[in-house]
């Protein structure tokens, strides 16, 4: 059997034209195994940008054996659509444009930034250690072993927080008022208590497509994946 997914150039008109279509990917494939099928269609996702009018959707056609049963292909449309408005037993197709890896930076980011190097150089101390802040970390789950059941995204912008909490512990570093009195111990007595830790203080979820234990694809929002915030703690 084969899948062939075509972008929709023009739909036709019933009884008076046919859709003009464009074939972007197709892909041959064991109608006897239950697997993830993988098509590119960045093709149609480019000219669907660039403008959006001229998105009419995609044809997912599929010949031979698999083409005579009378299951179909299904798109889920959100994250948070209810399992019972489709059914995860037929075949679906996913689109997925965002592997992480790139962030478009927004106009208030832009202007932003000159205040973010302030603040990098504020957390700078004069003994060259950095006090507690944000730092940037990609993970790659096919560097981690998880590619094998998760189908999407390739990887994303974990973060994690790193750095030194000092006596006295300044605004920025979002502490709480039991980690000033630790911190303020710690300066007196170092052999009472540690000092203060540099933690997240705020996380953000992700969506992720993963394969179940039927080797089904699965659409889950994991929370608590990516760090938005570190503090002292």
């Amino acid at each position: 059997s084969r899948v062939l997914v075509y972008d929709i150039i023009r739909p036709g008109v019933k009884g008076r034209s046919k859709p003009i279509l464009r074939l972007i990917d197709s892909k041959v494939i064991d109608a006897t195994k239950n697997a993830t099928i993988h098509l590119d269609v960045h093709p149609a996702v480019v000219r669907w940008l660039e403008n959006h009018r001229d998105n009419h959707g995609l044809l997912v056609h599929v010949t031979g054996e698999l083409a005579r049963t009378r299951e179909h292909v299904r798109l889920r449309r959100a994250a948070d659509e209810h399992k019972d408005a489709w059914v995860v037993s037929r075949p679906m197709l996913y689109t997925y444009m965002d592997d992480g890896r790139y962030k478009m930076a927004s106009a208030d980011q832009i202007m932003d930034r000159r205040a973010r190097r302030a603040a990098l150089r504020k957390n700078r101390r004069k003994d060259g250690r950095e006090n507690c802040r944000r730092h940037p970390l990609y993970v790659d789950f096919a560097d981690v072993g998880w590619n094998d059941w998760i189908v999407a995204p390739p990887g994303y912008d974990a973060f994690y927080c790193h750095g030194d909490c000092p006596f006295p512990l300044a605004d920025h570093l979002n502490s709480t008022n039991h980690a000033i009195v630790q911190t303020l111990v710690y300066s007196t007595k170092p052999s009472m208590v540690p000092k203060a830790c540099c933690v997240p203080t705020a996380l953000s979820s992700i969506s992720m497509l993963y394969l179940d234990e039927g080797n089904r694809v699965v659409l889950k929002n994991y929370q608590d994946m990516a760090v938005l915030g570190c503090g002292c703690r």
